[in-house]
């Protein structure tokens, strides 16, 4: 049997093909634009996704000479946070909202209000942040009424391309963790949050298990996509959730560091539990059960708005050599990496990405490598409060794109004071969501005992002693800058 994992992200949808012997058979990808039409706002239109994603399932199948019988279920990893609206034609109705898009302040605000800090807790886990669905459909409410008062589905970008491809309105309570519309705790809808939301419980998608099937293709799907058979599809999982299948992060003491788009890092539980101060998001985990989260906004795009745009025309490599070269701390030179604001520990759209401490003998380099010590900062932010909350950490495995560079990599292994274990596929989201597709036909009887079977650590990143006492120093002054730096952000909002 074969299964097939979606990753839908946030600049482009990769589908992979795995066998039940854990074998990688194939990969095809496919890119699409975000959108951004005024600042802190960021959107996509869902048809580009439902576009690509077809296009990369048949490129698969073709370039791999997948039978078209033998491809058994399908399982899904996506953007987390995304507003799609249906209208009751199942029409979009404006382009989708991303999960980075920092326009609801003020509902937030409301939100807190209205309930207060614990209650809210209580209810939902989480505090209200900007990039959560919640706030979204707020924003549409109060500035969009005609377009609100037409919506009759509510779903995640992921459950878009479930419901083109089963005709189904469905999600999975790990992704549903980041709306603020679930009681994290109890694994289901929250009456209160809705009936305060002013929506319909019937516009929210019917709740699974990541690994639960959700429904089948339809004929017509199959017909295009050049598959037969009974093809099944299961709730899959939020990218991060997925990520974490993918590189066996599904027991307490694992942790998952990603350096993606954004920046996670990602602590599994057996039993749910909330930081008192609301600093790590509260979420299902794919596996039945929890996990504690930070999240970094802005991690490896940071790097890539160094490259393409700050140094457009300028050759990578050469960048990250020159970075190379710079000495432990960038000659004084600290970076913040908040270009689209921020989330773990601060919560705050108006931070801003800034260069601090540069003088006439700053280089390029410096300030290359100024950028990969701040992202890694940033994450370290998340790791202290995982170790205040006594979260027992005795792995730590990297993924994402900014993983394959073993500078990046000694760096965080430095900064963090701790191993970098590599594992044998650097597949994340994509491996996550096969696994889960595997699990759901009943191919493996459990996550775990598939993840024994797929993922192997293969190296590691040991911490330089004399670095890590250096990074500590900085650090302490990493930490420092925001606060110094917090009044300013919020005046700067207004220019």
């Amino acid at each position: 049997m074969i299964f097939l994992g979606i990753d839908l992200g946030a600049s482009s949808v990769k589908v992979l093909a795995v066998d039940q012997e854990g074998n990688i058979l194939g990969e095809a990808s496919r890119e699409y634009l975000v959108h951004y039409p005024k600042s802190n706002w960021a959107e996509q239109n869902p048809e580009d996704w439902w576009v690509n994603t077809k296009e990369a399932i048949k490129e698969l199948i073709s370039k791999s000479n997948i039978p078209s019988d033998k491809v058994r279920s399908i399982g899904f990893s996506g953007q987390m946070h995304g507003l799609v609206a249906l209208d009751e034609s199942n029409n979009v109705l404006f382009p989708a909202i991303l999960w980075c898009d920092q326009r609801t302040t003020e509902e937030c605000e409301d939100i807190t209000n209205h309930f207060g800090q614990e209650k809210l807790t209580e209810l939902v886990g989480n505090k209200a942040l900007t990039g959560f669905t919640a706030p979204k459909i707020l924003w549409v409410k109060k500035n969009k009424q005609e377009l609100f008062e037409k919506i009759r589905h509510i779903l995640l970008p992921k459950d878009y391309i479930r419901f083109k491809l089963t005709g189904d309105y469905a999600t999975d309570v790990s992704d549903a963790s980041g709306m603020l519309l679930l009681d994290v705790e109890n694994r289901t809808w929250s009456q209160e949050m809705i009936e305060y939301m002013g929506i319909d419980k019937d516009c929210l998608p019917k709740l699974y298990e990541s690994y639960e099937i959700t429904g089948n293709l339809t004929k017509e799907v199959k017909e295009e996509l050049g598959l037969s058979g009974d093809v099944l599809v299961v709730g899959g999982a939020g990218d991060n959730a997925a990520g974490a299948i993918g590189t066996g992060t599904v027991k307490e003491g694992t942790v998952m560091v990603t350096l993606g788009t954004s920046g996670v890092v990602f602590a599994a539980h057996d039993e749910y539990a909330v930081d008192s101060k609301n600093r790590l998001h509260a979420f299902c985990h794919s596996n039945g059960k929890y996990h504690s989260m930070g999240v970094m906004l802005s991690a490896a795009s940071c790097l890539k708005w160094w490259v393409e745009e700050a140094n457009k025309g300028m050759d990578f490599d050469e960048l990250l050599n020159e970075a190379a070269l710079s000495k432990l701390g960038c000659d004084g030179v600290i970076f913040l990496p908040y270009l689209m604001g921020e989330r773990t520990p601060y919560a705050d759209p108006n931070a801003k990405g800034t260069f601090l401490g540069l003088s006439m003998t700053s280089t390029r380099g410096d300030m290359t490598r100024a950028v990969l010590e701040g992202v890694a900062f940033g994450l370290r932010d998340s790791l202290e409060i995982l170790k205040d909350i006594k979260v027992n950490i005795s792995q730590i495995i990297a993924i994402g794109g900014g993983s394959k560079s073993p500078l990046w990599k000694q760096i965080l292994a430095d900064i963090f004071g701790q191993t970098i274990e590599e594992i044998n596929t650097n597949q994340g989201g994509a491996l996550g969501a096969a696994i889960l597709a595997g699990v759901g036909a009943g191919e493996f009887k459990t996550i775990e005992e598939a993840c024994t079977k797929f993922i192997k650590v293969v190296g590691s990143v040991k911490p330089i002693d004399e670095n890590v006492k250096r990074y500590n120093k900085i650090h302490k002054i990493y930490t420092k800058a925001y606060e110094s730096l917090k009044d300013w952000f919020e005046l700067s909002a207004n220019i």
